[in-house]
């Protein structure tokens, strides 16, 4: 019950990640997170409280065979960074060294797993990114010996839209692993029959493909389809719009979906099991360009605002953004009455970026956890608010209902030592993406 609790909690702590503004000059975006957010168990579960939670500017650690920190193990020890960060598009390289595993996520996708015991190794992956924020998550666990754990990326092409497909080609349903064959496709119009995408190098049978691209189109609406034999899966501007993952005869499905315009990055996954081999995609204009949702900002005492627990403990302060800040002091667990927040706006259905206000006093926290409700489920992001002043930060991207099941909310469990605190409340944003 009490995990449940906290887990509740870290939701509504992740939500309110806001800051105060000033008048002494502009207010800009946070792009990429200056800094990892560290956290380690001392055990291979991440389970139970953690042993240490720090900022750490580099994910490059070789502890050979000691201990990342006096309050953690030397062997028997987990560990997971958290980051955002917004690069210039293009493809870049995806490198990761461990002893013993490691895996890394790309906006919710696993692109690295190297999850097993082993001496000290490196892996590197290609990935395209569009423009934006982009979440990097990476696990990492140390069963005993020396100790390696080091994750970077870099650029191998230029910026802007490619104009065909990049094809991995993998010897598993799976997209795991290392690809066996990489090239360019200029379409994803193949009927391979019983045969093999490339004789020598790819299976006839039991393989898997990852096509990625990023296209410049006009706003407005498009209809997408896909026809395979067996799976694939179809992500368009970030958002899952097909899911057709399962062995089937050929089977031709369509999806709609607005685009805002600009360099659109597309992905289709794709598997083969047994049999005829099938893998097309096209796309249609349907509909001329909409207008598209509009920004909504939701503040601290206005309307959307709703707050809870103990009313003695909230403070607010003539700051932050629209001249009014709410603050109050930290909890070291969810204590009985304990105090929270939540930000509900009202939005057209569509695809946000989803920013909370930073202001440059009352948020000395380091672990602000808030919680994104979407149309997807739920997601925590953990902020450091003593890292900005006068900030907007991004908590990602995602995509809405246009209901009151969207929201952000943050609670003033922050796990700290009690009262040692401040947690900043106040304004935050939804921008159309």
């Amino acid at each position: 019950m009490r995990g449940r609790i906290g887990l509740l909690i870290g939701i509504l702590l992740t939500v309110l990640l806001t800051g105060t503004v000033m008048a002494q000059g502009p207010v800009t975006p946070q792009h990429s997170d200056p800094a990892w957010q560290a956290t380690y168990w001392n055990n291979l579960m991440f389970s139970g409280p953690p042993a240490l939670q720090r900022s750490e500017p580099n994910l490059n650690h070789d502890w050979g065979y000691g201990s990342p920190d006096p309050q953690v193990v030397a062997d028997g020890f987990t560990a997971r960074w958290i980051r955002y960060i917004d690069e210039t598009p293009g493809l870049y390289r995806f490198t990761a060294t461990s002893d013993d595993g490691i895996r890394v996520w790309l906006d919710g996708e696993v692109i690295i797993n190297e999850w097993y015991d082993h001496a000290a190794k490196t892996v590197s992956v290609d990935r395209h990114l569009s423009a934006g924020h982009h979440l990097i998550v990476v696990d990492y666990y140390e069963r005993a010996g020396l100790a390696v754990a080091k994750v970077s990326w870099a650029p191998v092409s230029g910026p802007g839209p490619t104009t065909g497909w990049r094809g991995e080609y993998f010897n598993n349903m799976s997209l795991s692993g290392a690809p066996a064959f990489v090239r360019d496709d200029a379409n994803i119009n193949f009927n391979w029959g019983t045969g093999s995408p490339a004789p020598g190098y790819v299976n006839g049978d039991v393989f898997s493909v990852r096509w990625t691209r990023t296209v410049n189109m006009a706003p407005g609406s498009y209809r997408f389809y896909m026809t395979v034999d067996d799976g694939a899966r179809l992500w368009v501007n970030g958002h899952l719009l097909i899911d057709a993952w399962r062995e089937q005869a050929a089977t031709t499905y369509t999806g709609d979906i607005y685009l805002p315009g600009g360099a659109i990055p597309i992905k289709m996954e794709y598997f083969e099991n047994t049999g005829l081999a099938v893998a097309q995609l096209t796309w249609t204009s349907a509909g001329g360009p909409g207008p598209g949702p509009a920004e909504v900002i939701v503040d601290d005492g206005g309307p959307g605002f709703e707050r809870g627990g103990t009313a003695t403990s909230w403070r607010t302060t003539g700051a932050g953004y629209g001249g009014r800040l709410t603050w109050t002091r930290n909890n070291d667990w969810a204590r009985p009455n304990y105090n929270w927040a939540r930000w509900y706006p009202t939005l057209a259905a569509g695809r946000y970026e989803v920013f909370v206000f930073i202001p440059d006093r009352n948020g000395t926290t380091a672990a602000a956890r808030y919680w994104v409700a979407h149309a997807n489920g739920f997601t925590q992001r953990v902020v450091n608010q003593s890292l900005y002043s006068n900030q907007w930060v991004s908590l990602g991207t995602y995509w809405f209902r246009g209901t009151r099941a969207d929201y952000v909310s943050l609670a003033d469990v922050t796990y700290e030592p009690y009262l040692s605190r401040q947690i900043a409340f106040d304004a935050v944003k939804w921008s159309p993406r």
